[in-house]
């Protein structure tokens, strides 16, 4: 095959070979788009695959469910509005302060 940027032949001449038949036929499938003026069966096909991503069922399980109770979030944010959830406002400050000596 020859060197994409040089276009030096660096390896096997079967593999050479093989990549100047790969550019006569792409050159030769432009030339009859030009000529009839309709994109070849080739070009068609490649314009009509699409890329596809097939999860497992695993992964279709976890992107279901969200990763947190549902159920006990609304139940704290019930509790914050009624003024029922216990606050430790000791303990609230500390976490703040020691994120405080992490940022520096």
């Amino acid at each position: 095959m020859s060197n994409p940027i040089s276009g030096i032949f660096n390896g096997n001449a079967a593999l050479d070979k093989a990549a100047m038949d790969k550019a006569k036929r792409k050159s030769a499938e432009r030339t009859e788009e030009l000529a009839t003026g309709e994109p070849s069966k080739a070009a068609k096909a490649a314009v009509a695959r699409e890329d596809e991503l097939v999860l497992s069922d695993i992964a279709q399980k976890a992107m279901a469910e969200p990763a947190f109770d549902r159920n006990k979030v609304e139940a704290i944010k019930q509790a914050l509005k009624e003024g029922n959830y216990p606050l430790n406002a000791r303990r609230i400050a500390e976490s703040f302060a020691s994120m405080e000596k992490l940022i520096g």
